[in-house]
């Protein structure tokens, strides 16, 4: 079955005797040149685990393959720390990151590159080169002159560090770990070795040194080469589709059909074989003694390397079945043409014989193919003896030709999109809170995405100078469902739904998307975004291509931004509130009325970063805006006037009992103006009076502006306004 591995014969030399010691003397090389090795290199599953265990073979890679590779050096892992949070009644966050760098050895033969890379399954590194985390990247080809890795001299010293010339591999320096659980992830890699697919013969005629050449045998897309001999390199696929040895120019040619086919009559059988008895031994099992199926699992070109299985039947009577592992990648229909081939040659293997020639026959090889004078079909020498000048053939019946094409799907492939990243957006809110809690200092939102849907986060720097120093501020979480509006919202009222306006936005990316919700989940919150400065709730979302996206079905105002429904304009930043996607900044209360600057350093970034900046205005700090301000001018010429407080401690609808206050006190600063003239007082009740005496005093003449603020702990509330 193995023909070329399990054995070879040598070159006639002349005559019959000279054949037959020649063919012993060919034995004879042979044992040297096909000695199996003790140790040989990975099959089709080990291809895909990453080892660093010492003494690991290390594969040759022909054509293009996908391996894991070995770890051969590595640092500890690097730990980073960064507080965040803080304040009031809340401890800080302490985070840690980690970092490792290691080497990993993919090719005991010079590569041309290094396509995509994989890390735990997901793509670490597209097909245009650019990586999805964080980190340095150097490929040393395997070519003899290649250089010592400036890292690994700069952690073992410059004496004791190798270039490990003639082995292909990646540095990795600084790779962040965040996004696999803090620890190295499993690697494969897609490596380029040659140009084009490889034939076996050319895999043979590289590990012999030459000793072997190729005779046009099987091409594939890609081959991992193991051991050290061509046993070792080629045993793999030999064990699939018989290959043959024949002798060309004073070495041996591989090949799959091993030429034109002896022709041996009755006389050569007989008459010539002295002393055999002239008997050719004519032996055929039953079909159930063969297998009546056999599977072929290989690497799958069309769904990224991953193992594939195609299989070949037969009707009839059958207990077991034939598996066989390539190390090679192939499509899948030409992975099912060896299975049928495969099959078909234990199908034809079922006929053996047993031919006796005389010693002018010395020649003929195991692997040659020869016809039987009476017999149909072709056979192949399976073994050779030669004894008392009488050469005997061991004879298995083969199927004719080379593996025919076969017809296979290789079925869905299971990958993951190769997603660009694309530079980073930072969005900064100053908002009110978005929990039921009521801060003690300001709180800036932080919300990030990349203009590619591959992107996941960016490291982030924070100013409160100016940008004059710089602090580390950890990192973005997840991306944000963010982008910006294409049309105007006009404002509208906070109390009932705004059933007449609508809004466009347009996301930043194709892997973001929008959907409405009904009345009972937007009650329960869902749906929340901002637009501009003002927090709104959508319920309904109509796709308009492209990215962009209608939202009608408003709630307005929505924890107590109502003073910015009038501000909107076009362009103005839109992002929907998710806490798994948000950050917050708590800048010291001594900061309120500054400025905060914030850098984000993503992969697709430029190296001066994406940067983000707003004021500081402690809208987390203040109590909504009064609501139902109401003014009545009395009969005796007073005008009373009263409102509603409401908290920024609890959002839900209370039903028989009142709102928390959420302040340390309850206090009110009213404001009076008209022409000419301005009141200011404050109250802790939330109504007035302003007396018709105090009118007459202020010289109100005309129309009256009443602004109504709440005074909360740290802050005071934007005003509600009407005009009598």
């Amino acid at each position: 079955m193995a023909t070329l591995v399990l054995t070879a014969v040598g070159t006639a030399v002349g005559g019959p005797i000279g054949g037959a010691i020649g063919a012993i003397i060919g034995q004879q090389a042979d044992s040297v040149l096909f000695a199996p090795t003790a140790r040989h290199g990975p099959r089709l599953g080990e291809l895909s685990v990453q080892t660093s265990s010492y003494g690991t073979h290390i594969p040759k890679i022909f054509g293009t393959m996908r391996v894991a590779g070995t770890v051969i050096w590595s640092t500890d892992l690097q730990e980073r720390r960064s507080t965040s949070g803080g304040g009031k009644g809340r401890a800080k966050s302490v985070n840690y990151t980690y970092s490792a760098s290691f080497a990993v050895a993919l090719s005991g033969r010079p590569l041309k590159a290094v396509g995509r890379i994989w890390a735990d399954g997901k793509l670490l590194r597209g097909a245009a080169g650019h990586f999805k985390s964080s980190t340095k990247y150097r490929l040393y080809k395997g070519g003899e002159d290649q250089p010592v890795d400036p890292l690994i001299a700069s952690v073992e010293g410059i004496g004791h560090t190798p270039a490990f010339r003639g082995i292909a591999y990646a540095l990795f320096e600084d790779f962040e770990l965040a996004d696999y659980g803090n620890r190295i992830p499993s690697l494969t890699f897609e490596l380029v070795a040659d140009d084009a697919p490889v034939a076996i013969g050319q895999v043979a005629e590289e590990i012999s040194g030459g000793e072997v050449v190729d005779g046009g045998t099987l091409t594939l897309h890609g081959y991992a080469a193991a051991g050290d001999s061509v046993r070792g390199a080629i045993e793999g696929l030999s064990d699939v589709i018989p290959l043959s040895l024949n002798e060309a120019s004073g070495r041996l040619k591989i090949g799959g059909g091993g030429g034109e086919p002896l022709a041996l009559s009755h006389a050569d059988c007989g008459a010539q074989a002295r002393g055999s008895g002239g008997r050719t031994e004519m032996v055929r099992l039953s079909a159930a003694a063969v297998a009546g199926e056999v599977s072929v699992a290989y690497h799958d070109v069309a769904r990224d390397y991953q193992t594939g299985m195609e299989r070949a039947r037969r009707g009839g009577p059958s207990l077991w079945s034939d598996r066989r592992a390539l190390p090679a990648a192939l499509q899948a229909d030409a992975a099912k043409a060896l299975a049928e081939y495969r099959l078909a040659c234990l199908q034809a293997g079922r006929a053996t014989a047993k031919v006796h020639l005389g010693s002018r026959r010395a020649s003929v090889r195991p692997g040659s193919q020869v016809r039987l004078e009476g017999q149909a079909g072709l056979w192949k020498v399976a073994g050779w003896t030669l004894d008392r000048m009488v050469v005997t053939l061991q004879l298995a019946a083969i199927p004719g030709g080379a593996p025919a094409p076969a017809a296979a799907s290789a079925g869905r492939p299971i990958g993951h999109a190769d997603q660009q990243i694309g530079p980073t957006s930072l969005l900064l809110f100053d908002l009110p809170s978005i929990l039921d809690e009521a801060p003690d200092r300001p709180r800036l939102l932080v919300m990030a995405a990349g203009e590619g849907a591959g992107w996941r986060h960016a490291a982030l720097e924070l100013s409160y100078d100016g940008g004059a120093a710089w602090s580390e501020a950890g990192s973005t979480a997840g991306p944000a469902t963010m982008g910006k509006s294409v049309s105007v919202l006009p404002a509208a009222g906070a109390a009932l739904v705004d059933a007449r306006h609508s809004v466009e936005v347009e996301l930043l990316n194709d892997g973001m998307w929008l959907e409405g919700r009904n009345d009972a989940a937007l009650v329960a919150g869902a749906n929340l975004a901002v637009l501009g400065e003002e927090l709104i709730q959508f319920g309904a979302v109509e796709a308009l291509g492209a990215g962009r996206f209608r939202l009608s079905r408003l709630l307005r105002g929505r924890r107590g931004t109502e003073w910015a429904a009038s501000l909107h304009a076009m362009g103005e930043p839109f992002a929907l509130i998710e806490a798994q996607n948000l950050i917050s900044l708590e800048p010291p209360a001594a900061l309120l009325g500054g400025q905060a600057k914030l850098l984000g350093h993503g992969i697709g970034d430029a190296p001066e970063g994406a940067g983000a900046e707003r004021p500081i205005l402690g809208e987390a700090m203040r109590p909504p805006s009064p609501v139902h301000l109401k003014a009545q001018r009395l009969a005796s010429g007073d005008v009373s006037m009263s409102w509603v407080r409401r908290s920024r401690s609890g959002w839900a609808w209370l039903s028989g009992s009142d709102t928390p206050l959420g302040e340390e006190s309850e206090s009110y600063r009213v404001e009076l103006r008209g022409v000419g003239f301005q009141r200011l007082l404050t109250t802790q009740q939330p109504h007035h009076l302003y007396s018709a005496a105090e009118q007459a005093a202020d010289g109100l003449n005309g129309l009256l502006t009443i602004a109504v603020a709440q005074l909360g702990t740290a802050a005071s509330s934007h005003p509600a306004k009407i005009i009598i």
